[in-house]
């Protein structure tokens, strides 16, 4: 069953690029809400995902946290459709 996917990121982010690469590069498509497009706040970021910092990753409707969190995730095969 493919992952229902959001990437909330920022034209000017470099870990947004790199975390919209690495979903790219592995096969899963993914939805991107920019928030600066979509005038969100950091704080409405807080309050949709928990996170105030971007990028913010939400899989299946549960917040996995910003790149770092997403690179664990691949390493430990748990991406995989």
């Amino acid at each position: 069953m493919e992952k229902k996917i959001i990437v909330y990121s920022a034209s000017w982010c470099g870990p947004c690029k790199y975390a919209k690469d690495l979903l790219i590069e592995i096969g899963l498509e993914f939805e991107e809400i920019d928030i600066e497009k979509e005038d969100i706040s950091r704080e409405e970021l807080y309050k949709k995902t928990g996170g105030r910092t971007i990028p913010q990753i939400v899989i299946d409707g549960v917040n996995i946290g910003g790149y770092s969190d997403l690179q664990k995730l691949e390493k430990l095969g748990k991406l995989k459709v």
